[in-house]
C-alpha cells in the first residue's frame, strides 16, 4: 500500500551502557558491558544475582520530589528518553500543530516496582487497605504515553501497544503506520521498562530464562557462544521521533534514517519458546523486505533479537539462513544484548537506536562476551564477535521477539532525497 515516507527525526536512550545517546553509542562502539551485580534489592536468596541496571540514575536531576513519587520507574525512563528525543528532534514548539503529533510507547511489563511494593504492603499490614492513590495511574502500561502527552501538549494519537519483548517494535510500526496514512505528522514512540526487582527476576528465574552464571556476571550475556545459558535482564528506555518526510524537509529537520519497512508476524507455537525452525522469524523478515521494496542482497546489517538463550539464538540465525540464502554470509550480524542485557519492552526501540546509529557511523556495534564457537550453529555467519566493524551501513535490519510468539521487525534505511 502506498503511503507517505517517514523518517527519524529525534533520538534519545536511557540504557545500562549510557544515559544518553552519545555515551549510549560509546558504550556500543566499545564493547561495553552493562552487568553487574544487583544493586536495586538484597539478593543473596536468589539464583541469579546479575543484571544489567541503568548507572547512576537520579531522578531529582529530571523531576521534582513530588513529581517522582507519582511515576512509577519504568515512566521515569521513559520520559527522560522522551525529553531527549524532543530536544534532539528540535521542534519550534509554538509553530508546530499539537493535534497532529501523537505518542505511541509502551512497556512491556510496566509498573511492576510499584504493583510489587503496593501488595507487599498491604499483605504486611494488618489488612486495611492503605493504597497509595497514584497507585493505579503509576502502573498502567499507558501511563508513559499519557504522560509525555501531558508534558508536551501533544494531542494526536495516544496510546501503548503491548507485545511482550516486541512492545517497542510494535510502537514504532504502529506510530509509522500513523503517519503514513495521514492520522498524524509527528509520533513520539518507544518503551521504557523497570522490572529488575524481587518479583521480576524471581519470576524469570522460575521460569529458566535467565542466566544464572553468577561467576561470570559480566560475560554472561553471550550471544551465540556455546556457554550461553539464558538472557540477563535490562532495563532502561528509548524513544524515536517519527516525522513525515516533506513535514522534516520543510522545517528543515536533521534526519537520521527513514523508516523502510514494517514487518509483524507471530510463531503459533508456544507460549515462550521460539519455533524451532525459526518460521516466525523467517516470516517477520520477508514481510519486512516485501513492504520496504528492498531485495535481501541490499540488507547490510541486522541487529537480531539475540537474547542469549540456548534456542532463541539457534532459531534465529536458521531464520537468517532461510530468509537471506548466500547473501546471509555477506551480512553484519549483531546482538547488543550482549552489552545491555534484554531491556525486554524497551528492546526494540534501544535496538532500533543501534542499528541507525551503526548507519550514522558507517559502524557494527559487536557481539561480546564470544569465546566458544557452537556446532548447533552456523558459525561462517559474520556475528561481529567481540569488536566493532567498519562497514557502510545503507540499510539495516532491527528484529525483536516476544514471549506468546509476537514478531516484529524494521527495517531503516538512509534517505534518499
Amino acid at each position: 500500500m502506498q503511503g507517505r515516507r517517514v523518517v527519524v527525526t529525534g533520538l534519545g536512550a536511557l540504557t545500562p551502557i549510557g544515559n544518553n545517546i552519545s555515551e549510549y553509542w560509546e558504550g556500543l562502539s566499545q564493547g561495553k558491558s552493562g552487568s553487574d551485580w544487583i544493586t536495586h534489592f538484597d539478593i543473596e536468596k536468589f539464583k541469579t544475582k546479575f543484571a544489567c541496571e541503568v548507572k547512576n540514575f537520579d531522578p531529582n536531576n529530571f523531576f521534582d520530589r513530588k513529581e517522582a513519587r507519582k511515576l512509577d520507574l519504568f515512566t521515569q525512563y521513559l520520559m527522560v528518553a522522551a525529553d531527549e528525543a524532543m530536544a534532539d528532534a528540535s521542534f519550534d514548539m509554538e509553530k508546530i500543530d499539537r493535534n497532529r503529533f501523537g505518542v505511541v510507547v509502551g512497556s512491556g511489563i510496566g509498573g511492576i516496582g510499584v504493583f510489587y511494593e503496593q501488595v507487599k504492603g498491604f499483605v504486611e499490614g494488618d489488612g486495611t487497605p492503605r493504597i497509595n492513590p497514584f497507585f493505579i495511574p503509576k502502573m498502567i502500561i499507558d501511563i508513559g504515553a499519557g504522560q509525555i502527552s501531558i508534558k508536551y501538549g501533544l494531542k494526536g494519537p495516544n496510546y501503548a501497544s503491548v507485545s511482550a519483548c516486541a512492545t517497542s517494535s510494535n510502537c514504532i510500526i504502529d506510530a509509522h503506520m500513523l503517519i503514513k496514512y495521514g492520522y498524524a505528522d509527528m509520533m513520539v514512540a518507544g518503551g521504557g521498562e523497570a522490572a529488575i526487582n524481587e518479583i521480576g527476576m524471581g519470576g524469570f528465574n522460575a521460569m529458566k530464562a535467565l542466566s544464572e552464571n553468577n561467576e561470570e556476571y559480566q560475560t554472561a550475556s553471550r550471544p551465540f557462544d556455546k556457554r550461553r545459558d539464558g538472557f540477563v535482564m535490562g532495563e532502561g528506555s528509548g524513544c524515536l521521533i517519527l516525522e513525515e518526510y516533506e513535514h522534516a524537509i520543510k522545517r528543515g529537520a536533521k534526519i537520521y534514517a527513514e523508516v523502510g519497512g514494517i514487518g509483524m508476524s507471530a510463531d503459533a507455537h508456544h507460549i515462550t519458546a521460539p519455533h524451532p525452525e525459526g518460521d516466525g522469524a523467517a516470516n517477520v523478515m520477508k514481510s519486512v523486505l516485501a513492504d520496504a521494496g528492498v531485495a535481501a542482497e541490499e540488507v547490510d546489517y541486522i541487529n537480531v533479537h539475540g537474547t542469549s538463550t540456548p534456542l532463541g539464538d539457534i532459531s534465529e540465525s536458521q531464520a537468517i539462513k532461510k530468509v537471506f540464502g548466500e547473501h546471509a554470509y555477506k551480512l553484519n550480524i549483531s546482538s547488543t544484548k550482549s552489552m545491555t542485557g534484554h531491556l525486554l519492552g524497551a528492546a526494540g526501540a534501544v535496538e532500533s537506536i543501534a542499528a541507525i546509529l551503526a548507519m550514522k557511523h558507517s559502524l557494527v556495534p559487536p557481539t561480546i562476551n564470544f569465546k566458544e564457537e557452537d556446532p548447533d550453529l552456523d558459525n561462517s555467519l559474520n556475528f561481529t564477535f567481540n569488536k566493532a566493524q567498519a562497514r557502510e551501513v545503507n540499510v539495516a535490519i532491527s528484529n525483536t521477539f516476544g514471549f506468546g510468539g509476537h514478531n516484529a521487525t524494521l527495517l531503516f534505511k538512509k534517505v534518499n532525497n
